[in-house]
């Protein structure tokens, strides 16, 4: 039997996406020509693979056990096909898109987007905002790099730390918060606060820190990005907890950082790729430019 590889690739979206219109969209073709290589894969394997239930489709037991095989043949086959080449930087022409919490495009964008400039200048950098809900642009393609607190579950999404980081409270300089010795947990509850929650969450982990000790805040407003809870802290009495990392121009604004009167484990910064671009060389020496960068701006 003479296999057709470009079936694997369709495999692999079909099971990653869950439904034939995602994976036509990943793959670029049209959702009949999709659904024609489900068929295809179906007469081979002589399996289902997607099945439907209800509105959506649930992949079959074979599928399940094989998904993380079809990755990774698909992988090297990859790499096989496109083997790695010299990068020559001065000539490179990409589109970068990035996708960090907002704290650390302010931090570390800037820095990255030098050494970009200096070493690669037909390269373009495009940071996006994060998601409100957990999104697949990472296996889509769609997102070449994300770099924010939260370590991705997915067998195909590569992490690595780059860094920790702590929160502090903030407050406007004046504040009653700033003329106590100490601000204890007590103090800390009593006062109204702002959160950052791109979600518009009203709760979050400090809520859950504070509850154990069997207390309680007044959460009076969410921002959507902690620029913005500063903004709201600098004129008002309220409280915004934040990474520290986040608080080293505040000075400027006319606030103030204070410890967290919290035992808060740190929290790790991961930078994460999908595994396809392993070994491509141009993705290679953005990572490394970024992990320079992000590793700067989480110094203490």
């Amino acid at each position: 039997m003479q296999l057709d590889l470009n079936l694997l690739a369709a495999l692999d979206a079909l099971l990653e996406e869950g439904s034939v219109a995602g994976a036509a969209a990943r793959l670029h073709v049209t959702a009949p020509a999709m659904s024609r290589s489900l068929g295809r894969i179906r007469r081979t394997t002589g399996d289902e693979i997607l099945v439907r239930t209800g509105r959506t489709m649930t992949p079959t037991p074979y599928a399940i056990a094989v998904r993380q095989q079809v990755h990774e043949l698909l992988h090297e086959v990859q790499g096989v096909l496109a083997p790695s080449r010299e990068l020559d930087l001065a000539t490179l022409e990409r589109t970068f898109t990035l996708r960090w919490h907002d704290s650390l495009v302010a931090l570390s964008g800037p820095a990255l987007l030098a050494s970009v400039r200096a070493q690669a200048p037909g390269v373009r950098l495009r940071f996006v905002a994060e998601s409100s809900t957990d999104s697949p642009e990472l296996r889509r393609g769609e997102v070449d790099l994300e770099a924010n607190a939260g370590r991705p579950s997915a067998p195909d999404i590569r992490a690595e730390s780059v860094g920790e980081t702590r929160l502090v409270v903030v407050v406007r300089r004046g504040h009653p918060l700033t003329r106590i010795k100490t601000v204890t947990a007590k103090r800390y509850a009593a006062a109204e606060h702002v959160t950052v929650s791109r979600r518009g969450n009203l709760s979050n982990g400090l809520d859950d820190a504070l509850a154990r000790l069997g207390l309680t805040r007044s959460v009076v407003a969410t921002a959507p990005t902690e620029a913005a809870a500063l903004e709201f802290a600098r004129g008002s009495d309220l409280l915004v907890s934040v990474p520290e990392a986040t608080t080293r121009s505040i000075a400027d604004l006319g606030l103030v950082a204070l410890p967290l009167p919290l035992e808060l484990p740190s929290a790790t910064v991961y930078l994460s790729w999908h595994q396809r671009y392993d070994t491509d060389q141009a993705h290679i020496w953005l990572r490394e430019l970024a992990r320079t960068a992000l590793a700067v701006s989480g110094e203490s």
